[in-house]
C-alpha cells in the first residue's frame, strides 16, 4: 500500500479529508513521526514501531492503533463509535473528535516508549 502519504493520496472527498485530519492530529502530538508500513498498512512511527494507521474501507473508516490495550482505555469515550481492541471504526459525517485522537495516539505512543526504556 505505500507510505501514508502515498495512500492519503488514492482517497477523495470527504472520506480522505477526515483521514487526513486524523493523521494531522498525530503528527501535533508526534511531530518526530515517520512513515512506514506494518502489517501491510500505512502507519506512522516512533522509534521504528507502528503506533497508528488509518484507513478507508467499503463500510467505515477505521482507526488501527497496532495494540489491543488501546481502546479498552477509552471506553467511556468511544460511545457511540463501533470498535473492537484493534480497531476503531467511524465514518466521514460522524469523525472521531480530535481530543480524542489525540489520547489515543499519546497512550500507544506511551506504551512504545515504556517498552523501550525497560530493555
Amino acid at each position: 500500500m505505500g507510505t501514508v502519504t502515498d495512500y492519503l493520496a488514492t482517497l477523495s472527498g470527504p472520506n480522505r479529508e477526515t483521514l487526513e485530519r486524523v493523521v494531522a492530529v498525530a503528527r501535533e502530538v508526534v511531530p518526530e513521526a515517520t512513515e512506514g508500513t506494518s502489517y501491510a498498512m500505512p502507519a506512522l512511527m516512533v522509534h521504528g514501531k507502528a503506533f497508528l494507521s488509518t484507513l478507508e474501507t467499503k463500510k467505515h473508516l477505521a482507526i488501527y492503533p497496532f495494540s489491543g490495550q488501546v481502546f479498552p482505555r477509552l471506553a467511556d469515550k468511544l460511545e457511540g463509535f463501533d470498535w473492537d481492541r484493534g480497531t476503531l471504526r467511524f465514518s466521514a459525517e460522524h469523525p472521531v473528535p480530535d481530543e480524542v485522537l489525540r489520547e489515543i495516539v499519546s497512550l500507544r505512543v506511551a506504551d512504545i516508549e515504556a517498552k523501550l526504556s525497560s530493555k
